[in-house]
C-alpha cells in the first residue's frame, strides 16, 4: 500500500534485495575499516597513558555509538535490518578496542601476559574473553592486566545482556512507530475520501 504521494510504502515492507545487500556491504567495510586500522596503528609503541586514554575515550566513543545507533534504528524504516547492520560494527569496535589495550599492555609490560602478543594474538585472546571459552593459551599475569580483562569481562557482560536487550527494544520501538505511522495515513487518506 502507498500513500497518496505514492512515494514511500506503508507498514511492514520488507527490504528490498538492493537494501539488504547495502547494509550487508557497509557493514563488512566498517568492519574491514575497523581491523585494518587496528592492524596498522603501531599499538606496540604506546605509552601508559596512552594506553589508559585509549581505553576510557575507546569505551565511552563505544557507549556513544550505540546510543546513537539505538536512535538510529528507532527512526529506521527497518529497524531489524538497522539493528543487524548496528551489532555488525558496534562488536567489531568493542573487540578490537580490548585487543588493542591488550597489544600496547603487552609492549609496555612483557610479563604482562604469560607470552608476547601480536595484534594476531591479542584479537584471539579478546575474542576467548569475550565468548567466554578462555581456553587458558594465553594469560593475564600482573595484575594490570587482569584488571583489564576484568573489565573486559565485566563489559562482556553488559554487551551480551543489557546492549542486546536494549538494541531489540529499539527495534519493537521502532516497528511500533511504523505502525502508527501507517495507521494515521490509512486514518488520514479515509477521511480525504469522504
Amino acid at each position: 500500500m502507498t500513500s497518496g504521494s505514492g512515494s514511500k510504502p506503508q507498514g511492514r515492507a520488507r527490504p528490498s534485495v538492493r537494501r539488504i545487500l547495502w547494509t550487508v556491504a557497509r557493514a563488512v567495510g566498517s568492519a574491514t575499516v575497523l581491523v585494518t586500522l587496528y592492524y596498522l596503528l603501531p599499538l606496540d609503541h604506546s605509552s601508559t597513558a596512552s594506553t589508559v586514554t585509549m581505553l576510557v575515550v575507546g569505551l565511552a566513543g563505544f557507549v556513544a555509538l550505540v546510543a546513537a545507533q539505538v536512535r538510529s534504528i528507532i527512526r529506521s524504516a527497518h529497524p531489524g535490518l538497522r539493528a543487524v547492520e548496528a551489532l555488525a560494527t558496534s562488536i567489531p569496535y568493542f573487540l578490537l578496542l580490548f585487543a588493542a589495550s591488550y597489544v600496547a599492555l603487552a609492549a609496555l609490560s612483557p610479563e604482562s601476559f604469560d607470552e608476547p602478543l601480536s595484534h594476531s594474538d591479542a584479537l584471539y585472546f579478546t575474542v576467548t574473553v569475550f565468548s567466554t571459552v578462555g581456553f587458558g593459551d594465553i594469560t593475564a599475569k600482573t595484575e594490570t592486566a587482569r584488571l583489564v580483562v576484568t573489565v573486559q569481562m565485566l563489559a562482556d557482560l553488559v554487551i551480551l545482556g543489557l546492549a542486546v536487550k536494549v538494541v531489540v527494544s529499539a527495534v519493537r520501538r521502532g516497528q511500533k512507530r511504523q505502525k502508527r505511522t501507517a495507521e494515521a495515513s490509512r486514518k488520514e487518506a479515509g477521511d480525504e475520501g469522504r
